[in-house]
């Protein structure tokens, strides 16, 4: 693990944009594309503002999502309704290219269908992740399944988070672990007990969400 520290949210975002920017960049140059997949919650949304304003070929993103709470599409409390109103809804993104988890559906039929939308990108480019208090990432919460093994499925149900809506869909610690780069983002002193158990080796999700180039960990302490 990589650890970078920011006395405060504001200056980790504008590096993390610029970080970003400079990835997006470097991709589309290589290989004409950029697969970024997005993290809920509300600790990246003021990162998600500051990506309005990059400078960028948009025409070249592909945007997917690690998890997204079982709700009816554009509804409030949903991961991509969070990045559309603070972010992709003011940038030329192809709406082709914008691949929400349509778990407004039946729980096996998300999961069919966002299995099918993601099996073509062998790797990400960046996976962008939070960590919960309870030491969740994504959907992947203690003592659930995280689908580690190597014929694990790309993406899960799951049916019993400890917070509402119970029913979520996520892609699982496997298919996660499949990018070129993996950064979590940390903010606020309620989670710094749980990157310090992180830390301290304790048996969290984010033990098991392997990228062969290792993790970079952002985190504004205060």
């Amino acid at each position: 693990m990589r650890f970078h520290y920011y006395h405060d949210e504001s200056t980790m975002n504008r590096e993390l944009a610029e970080r970003i920017t400079a990835l997006a960049h470097e991709c589309i140059a290589q290989k004409k594309q950029f697969s970024l997949v997005l993290s809920g919650g509300n600790t990246p949304r003021n990162l998600y503002t500051l990506l309005r304003d990059i400078k960028t070929d948009w025409s070249h993103w592909h945007i997917y999502f690690g998890d997204e709470r079982c709700l009816p599409a554009n509804t409030e409390g949903r991961n991509d309704k969070m990045a559309f109103d603070a972010w992709l809804s003011h940038v030329a993104v192809p709406a082709a290219q914008i691949h929400s988890i349509p778990s407004e559906l039946p729980q096996p039929e998300a999961v069919t269908q966002y299995t099918d939308t993601i099996k073509n990108t062998a790797q990400f480019d960046l996976v962008l992740l939070g960590i919960g208090e309870d030491g969740h990432t994504a959907s992947l919460f203690p003592n659930n399944d995280w689908g580690t093994e190597k014929n694990a499925a790309s993406v899960l149900a799951v049916s019993n988070a400890p917070f509402a809506p119970a029913q979520r869909i996520t892609l699982s610690a496997r298919r996660l672990s499949q990018t070129r780069h993996l950064w979590y983002l940390v903010s606020g002193a309620k989670k710094q007990n749980a990157l310090l158990r992180w830390q301290q080796g304790a048996h969290l999700p984010m033990t098991v969400i392997t990228p062969p180039n290792g993790v970079d960990v952002f985190v504004a302490q205060a």
